[in-house]
């Protein structure tokens, strides 16, 4: 049995979804904050264009994903993860315009992970409840953790001061707070094991997609 899928079978996992979602942030995420480019780009050892492209790729990725939450506002469960106020796409399409000017949308293409990924996003979140949560808490949760860290980090490697790196400021949200809440609000989603498990497997791909991204990212500049 995979690694990764280990925590289906193990009858003394935690009970509570939070729980058992915080076991799987907590070995994914170390992946991808040791991640060779992430680890290059907070310390400044890549030039500026290289986080302008992860800043590209993210933005195919949040178009998809901010789609989903339009599209899955009627459903019971899924409506209870859409916030507006965590959409990224306004402050992505701000940083872009600043790294690559008014002409942005014609400068950046997406990846093959990140076709990959979004891929999976429009066949995964736009229509089951636990595949949307899935990959709305994998990011947006991501953001309000790990990438406040890394924003702080290209912040100062890169001397950015009020542009720039608006994607990682959520205004007038308290990180901590916010993923307590969000924590708060699984637990009482009435999921049946079964569907807990399909919300599980589906935080490890998103998990995997990502890395696949800052993977196929390092090897376009080394």
């Amino acid at each position: 049995m995979p690694p990764t899928m280990s925590f289906l079978a193990d009858s003394s996992a935690p009970t509570l979804l939070s729980d058992r979602l915080r076991e799987i942030n907590l070995r994914e995420s170390a992946g991808s904050r040791q991640s060779l480019f992430v680890t290059h780009l907070a310390s400044g050892q890549l030039p500026l264009a290289a986080y302008a492209e992860l800043l590209s790729q993210y933005w195919f990725i949040y178009e998809s994903l901010e789609l989903a939450a339009t599209a899955m506002t009627d459903d019971p469960v899924a409506r209870r993860f859409v916030y507006p106020e965590l959409f990224r796409l306004p402050a992505l399409e701000s940083d872009l315009r600043f790294l690559f000017g008014s002409r942005w949308q014609s400068r950046i293409t997406a990846l093959s992970a990140t076709t990959t990924y979004c891929s999976r996003i429009r066949s995964a979140a736009f229509g089951r409840a636990t595949e949307y949560v899935a990959h709305h808490c994998t990011r947006y949760l991501g953001d309000l953790a790990g990438g406040q860290w890394l924003g702080q980090a290209v912040v100062e490697a890169y001397g950015f001061r009020r542009e720039g790196f608006r994607f990682f400021v959520f205004e007038g949200i308290d990180p901590p707070v916010f993923r307590a809440r969000y924590r708060e609000r699984l637990n009482a989603v009435p999921w049946a094991r079964r569907q807990q498990d399909a919300f599980l497997r589906e935080v490890s791909a998103a998990y995997r997609l990502n890395m696949d991204l800052l993977a196929e990212l390092w090897r376009g500049w080394t």
